[in-house]
């Protein structure tokens, strides 16, 4: 479940970031909001792969 915990900090780190982009118009906070969506998105593709080996496993 630590893969779990790893998006869920992720995205909670990110609220910020979204609300001063999307409420403020911070151009600075929406580059860090991208960042974090590829890493969210790089995260989430480790996991698929991790999750269809274990069941390949089985």
């Amino acid at each position: 479940m630590s893969r779990f915990s790893e998006i869920k900090d992720l995205v909670m780190a990110l609220e910020a970031d979204f609300e001063k982009f999307y409420d403020k118009g911070n151009q600075a906070a929406g580059t860090r909001v991208r960042k974090g969506m590829q890493d969210l998105k790089n995260i989430a593709q480790d996991i698929r792969k991790e999750v269809q080996d274990i069941k390949n496993q089985g």
